[in-house]
């Protein structure tokens, strides 16, 4: 091939880029777990169950990053409950009110909320788990996320902490936060005969 060649394919190519969809997952997504329209489903969910009223809710808490990171995580056991069970809201919502959970109003979210709890929500996606089962896991993520430390991804700058007017400890680590600590902490250790 000649540079002209080359240059002029690299120019097509560069060209044409802006044209080309690759998936998000290539461009890298917020989320670990979630794709987009699940994490907007989740975070919807949350904000319903610890809503936001003179203090944040869940959803400004960042509880559904909490629950992605989890997923990947310590939670991981939960991945196919979370995949089965998002699926079996949106068949529950477009069965129910022919719209996607995040596009019902307040009402509706609780209605099907509602049912999910009481194992009541339609859909054939509820015969292979249980809706209350979805349900129940999800309340126990978005409390765990909502009122845990903050260092684990969810109840972001300690909203839940000061809405409960506890002190905010700082956040432990395993390395040192700067080279005074590490000659503090060396002069303290024990020194060997």
């Amino acid at each position: 091939m000649t540079r002209r060649d080359f240059l002029r394919a690299s120019s097509v190519t560069l060209l044409a880029a802006p044209l080309i969809q690759l998936p998000s997952s290539f461009w890298g997504s917020s989320h670990r777990y979630f794709t987009e329209s699940e994490a907007a489903t989740v975070n919807a969910m949350c904000e319903r169950i610890i809503p936001a009223d003179k203090d944040p809710g869940a959803a400004w808490a960042g509880v559904v990053d909490f629950i992605d990171r989890k997923l990947v995580g310590y939670h991981r056991r939960y991945q196919s409950l979370y995949r089965i069970g998002l699926k079996g809201v949106s068949e529950s919502c477009l069965t129910l009110f022919s719209k996607e959970f995040i596009d019902l109003d307040s009402a509706q979210q609780d209605e099907l909320l509602r049912k999910l709890e009481s194992n009541q929500a339609p859909g054939a996606v509820w015969s292979q788990i249980s809706a209350s089962d979805f349900f129940n896991r999800l309340v126990e993520h978005t409390l765990e996320g909502f009122y845990g430390g903050p260092r684990h991804g969810g109840n972001r700058d300690a909203v839940s902490w000061r809405m409960l007017g506890l002190p905010t400890p700082p956040v432990r680590s395993r390395r040192p936060l700067s080279a005074d600590w590490n000659v503090a902490t060396a002069s303290r250790a024990p020194q060997s005969p």
